[in-house]
Parts: structure tokens; C-alpha cells; sequence
């Protein structure tokens, strides 16, 4: 078992889900990543596999602390996901859902980018029948837009991938930085799938068409490999600081004018990871643990929170907060279980939010980007407005909808009491998190200031937001759309498509007139030319056509 490459387990599985069914189907995919994990464990460090392509040795399987960390939580992710769709009857979004995992995990022991590039492509086709799967006109469109932009980002990688071989004449994935074109298309690929601002709409579009349960796959694996893709590719680069920091601030105005709840979870995604993005943009050893370990944290918390509101669809068949309301009298153990999310990702002392922002925070303090973290502060009291307090208000509280229902299914409360714990465990405990972190690290996070800081962080928003309720001044809860930048291909790229196809016809047809016209005119000197009553058409005597030959040869030999 301890050679086994991490996906193929999953790959296994997807291949059993097929022919199994109800307990024995139920017990191998609950049993599978605990076999992933034990699997994982017992592999050593180091390259694994190498295989030879076209004259470049690939490395199928590489291991270290980082990858190993992934591994981990990626097993995580999917022992969650696993078990929140135990009451499905759907093979293709179980297929889909573990296709997707094992390819996640191949992306991130990929030590070439070769492999890389393969993996990257199959998390883009199995992820999006998690969207299919729901079988509605808009995730089927939505589904569609998904993929290609997904394919795209696959498409840059692979031309970076050619570039880079070419430059280096290797094919390893190690640190690549932004020197050359193949640098700046590999950077492009992993920022798409990261959703860097003008890249991210795929994200905020897709995810919340997905089915209730797809989404918790959804948030687990995509964005959290192109987080390790960077934090193994990018680490230092210094534009990744001022992208991140615009990723944690503008989707935080967007969460808390939209309606629909997990499309604000979807913007929220986009904050959190642009922690992420901050951490491996400063470089420091304390800068990329605190990115990594919020990747780690984020899969559970915000796991939690997609599950929550994915029990919520589920039993009510509505999402949208101003449908929604008074749902703690049916639902009392969803509505405690999502406010533990939301105290995890506000960052509250001692749940695990706590322990992992403030490492990258204290980084940018450390290194001089006091701008950065003004930013960084910003996005905190703002995610505790659209996340922390938005979602479980809006859903549970603000006002009586009066629709009753019962608890979800007995399995999405196990794996949502499951992710809670976690939340406070790692949060308690932070040292079981930071132990696997890729540099050792003597890091504390309850220090007295610290604490202190975050607290009044967070009273004050909650001061703030119930100012802005009382007074009516916080975006009431409408059914509408919001203009991003998806508009842009959407309906401005579309009406301009039109009016190009319009002009294009119009330009055919006039010069379809204008050549027809040509045509007949050359047609009519051809024929009086070289027709049967043309001078070049008539029968010429022998010694006239000698002189003409001579003529051309005299020419010929003057201009030779």
C-alpha cells in the first residue's frame, strides 16, 4: 500500500462507484481517504517515480513537506465531502467528485509540469460535473463557461511548460519566478485558477450553481491547488503582495450587496485566499507557513459554512437571504454548527482562523508593507461583516420566513460536526497544524496584543453592523443581479460579437458586389483576348513567331 501514488486510490474508488451500492458502496468511499491518508503517511520523501519524455526525465511523484501538507488536507476535504453526499444516488457527481480528488492530489505530488499540466486538466473535466449535476439551464450554461475558462488556464500552462523547457531545458517543477514568457503564461495559468482580479468571475459564476453538495468539493481542491502551485512556483514574488491585498479588499463589497448565500461564500473565497496569495507574495519562512496554513484552515471552515448552506438548500430549496429567515426553530444544530464557521473564519481566539491569519498579517508588519497590512486589516472586519455575521443572520435570524422544515440528513450533520470540530481543535491547538508546516516555526499566536487587537477588530465591526441595520443604511436583502466583471464577455463582449458579425456581412456583401463586377470585367477581356476571335487567339505564322522568341531572349540575356 505505501508505494501507491496518492490518486490512484481515488481513482480506484471512482471506478468501484460505479458497480457498488447502499452500505458496501457507503463504507468503501468513507473508508477510502482514511486508506489515503495511511497510504500517504508511510511514503517517503523525495522523487518517487522518473519517467523519460522527449528527452526530459519526468518526475510523476514527488514528495516533501509541502506537498505532504496538501496531501493531507486534501484527504480531509474529501473525508468531508464524502460523507456530507452519502444520501446520493447519483453516480456521476460521485464519480466526478472522486475523479476530481485523486486529480488534485496528482497535481500537487507532480514534480514536473508535464504531470502537472495532465492533472490540471482532469480537475477542470471531473469538476464540472459537480455543476452538471444539478441539472438546471443555468448550471448547465454556467457549467460551459466554466470549463473553457478552465481548459484556458490548462492551455497557458501547457505553452508555459513548452517555453520553459526550452529555456531551461528541464522540465521540473520547482521555483520558476517571472523570468521570460514561459514564466509570465505559467503565472497566468495558476492565477486563473487562483481567481486573481479581472480572473475570478468563473468562480463567483459557477460554484453556487453547483449542486449543495458538489460545492464542498468545489471549495476544497481548485483554488487550494493553485495556492500550492504559487507557494511552489512564485514564492518571493512581489506582485503576488499587491494582488493579494486587492483580492482580500473589493470582493468584500460585492459579498455584502449580493443575495444569493453562496454566491457570498464564493466572494468570501476569494478574500480568504487572497491571504493566501499575500503569504507567498512576501516570501519569508513565516509569510508561507501563515499562507499555507490558512489554505489548510480555509478548506475546513469554509467547508463548514458551504455545507451549511448546502443543508439549508437542500431541505428548503431556496438560498437567497431575503427567502430565508427564522430557521433556527427547525434547523437549532445547522444554525449552531454554521456560526462556529463563522466565528472560525472572522478569526475569532480560539477557533482556527485565529492561529493562521495573523501569521501572514505579522509577516507584512515584519517586512515593511504597512499599506499591505492596513489592507489586510481592512478584510478581516470586513469578513466578519459578510461571513462571519451575514450568513448566519440572513439565514437563521433576520426574520421569520416561516418556513418550516426538519434537520438535514443525518450524514451532513456528521461531516458539518466534524469540520466544527476541527475549527476549535486547530484553533486550541495550533501547534498539531504548525508542526507540518514546510518551515519549523516557533510561532505564538495568543499573545496578549494579538488577542487583544483582533478583539476590538471584531467588536467594533459587530458595532458597525448593527449600526448600519438599525439605521437602514446596510443593502437590503433583493432579489437581483450584480454587474462584475463577467458583464465584460457576458453581454458587452456578446452585443460587441453581434455588431462585428453585423459589419462583417455588411462589408462581404459589398464586396462581393464590387469583385462580382471584377470578375465579369477581367472575364470579358480574357475572352476578347485569348477567344477564338482575339488577336492571342488566332492562328500566327511560323516566322512571325520566331521574331518573338528572339525579342524575349534578347530581353532575358540584357536583364541576366
Amino acid at each position: 500500500m505505501s508505494s501507491l501514488p496518492p490518486f490512484v486510490p481515488f481513482f480506484i474508488a471512482a471506478a468501484l462507484a460505479l458497480v457498488l451500492h447502499g452500505r458496501v458502496r457507503a463504507f468503501v468511499l468513507v473508508a477510502l481517504p482514511f486508506i489515503g491518508a495511511f497510504n500517504l503517511y508511510h511514503l517517503p520523501d523525495g522523487v518517487l517515480w522518473q519517467l523519460s519524455f522527449l528527452s526530459n526525465e519526468l518526475e510523476p511523484i514527488r514528495v516533501d513537506r509541502l506537498s505532504r501538507l496538501f496531501g493531507y488536507l486534501f484527504h480531509i476535504g474529501a473525508l468531508l465531502g464524502i460523507i456530507f453526499a452519502l444520501h446520493l444516488r447519483d453516480r456521476l457527481e460521485l464519480v466526478g467528485a472522486l475523479v476530481y480528488a485523486g486529480s488534485a492530489l496528482g497535481a500537487v505530488f507532480a514534480g514536473d509540469l508535464v504531470t502537472l499540466f495532465v492533472f490540471w486538466e482532469l480537475m477542470a473535466v471531473s469538476s464540472v460535473c459537480l455543476i452538471w449535476a444539478r441539472r438546471t439551464e443555468r448550471a448547465t450554461r454556467s457549467g460551459f463557461r466554466y470549463l473553457v475558462i478552465q481548459v484556458l488556464s490548462g492551455v497557458l500552462l501547457l505553452g508555459g511548460a513548452a517555453a520553459y523547457a526550452l529555456q531551461h531545458g528541464t522540465l521540473t517543477f520547482t521555483y520558476i519566478g517571472l523570468d521570460g514568457v514561459a514564466g509570465w503564461l505559467i503565472f497566468l495559468a495558476f492565477g486563473i485558477k487562483c481567481a486573481f482580479p479581472f480572473l475570478h468571475n468563473w468562480l463567483t459564476d459557477a460554484y453556487p450553481e453547483a449542486t449543495p453538495t458538489g460545492t464542498v468539493f468545489l471549495t476544497a481542491f481548485t483554488t487550494k491547488v493553485a495556492v500550492y502551485a504559487l507557494a511552489r512556483g512564485f514564492p518571493g514574488t512581489e506582485m503576488l503582495v499587491w494582488i493579494g491585498a486587492a483580492m482580500t479588499c473589493f470582493p468584500i463589497f460585492y459579498a455584502v450587496i449580493e443575495n444569493d448565500l453562496r454566491r457570498v461564500l464564493a466572494y468570501s473565497m476569494i478574500n480568504q485566499i487572497g491571504f493566501m496569495v499575500c503569504g507567498i507574495g512576501i516570501g519569508t519562512e513565516l509569510a508561507v507557513n501563515g499562507a499555507v496554513a490558512h489554505a489548510f484552515n480555509d478548506v475546513i471552515f469554509k467547508g463548514l459554512l458551504m455545507m451549511s448552506m448546502g443543508a439549508v438548500l437542500h431541505m428548503t430549496g431556496r438560498i437567497n437571504g431575503s427567502d430565508l429567515g427564522g430557521l433556527y426553530k427547525s434547523m437549532p444544530i445547522t444554525t449552531v454548527l454554521c456560526i462556529v464557521g463563522a466565528a472560525s473564519i472572522s478569526a475569532f481566539p480560539l477557533f482556527s482562523g485565529f492561529v493562521s491569519k495573523s501569521m501572514v498579517m505579522s509577516a507584512a508588519l515584519s517586512e515593511g508593507y504597512h499599506f499591505v497590512w492596513l489592507a489586510l486589516l481592512f478584510a478581516s472586519a470586513g469578513v466578519f461583516h459578510h461571513a462571519g455575521i451575514k450568513i448566519p443572520f440572513f439565514a437563521f435570524f433576520a426574520h421569520d420566513s416561516g418556513i418550516r422544515t426538519t434537520e438535514p440528513p443525518v450524514n451532513m450533520l456528521v461531516a458539518m460536526g466534524i469540520a466544527a470540530c476541527l475549527c476549535v481543535l486547530i484553533g486550541s491547538y495550533p501547534r498539531l497544524l504548525y508542526d507540518l508546516l514546510p518551515f519549523a516555526t516557533d510561532y505564538t499566536a495568543y499573545d496578549t496584543t494579538h488577542v487583544l487587537a483582533q478583539l476590538q477588530i471584531l467588536f467594533f465591526s459587530a458595532l458597525a453592523f448593527a449600526w448600519l441595520k438599525l439605521s437602514g443604511l446596510y443593502p437590503p436583502e433583493l432579489p437581483s443581479v450584480n454587474i462584475d466583471v463577467e458583464w465584460l464577455y457576458r453581454r458587452a463582449g456578446w452585443r460587441a460579437a453581434l455588431a462585428v458579425r453585423s459589419g462583417a456581412r455588411a462589408v462581404y456583401a459589398g464586396f462581393g458586389s464590387v469583385g462580382g463586377r471584377a470578375v465579369r470585367g477581367v472575364g470579358t477581356w480574357a475572352r476578347r483576348g485569348f477567344g477564338p476571335s482575339g488577336r492571342l487567339g488566332e492562328a500566327w505564322d511560323t516566322s512571325r513567331m520566331a521574331i518573338v522568341m528572339i525579342v524575349v531572349l534578347c530581353v532575358f540575356l540584357i536583364t541576366l
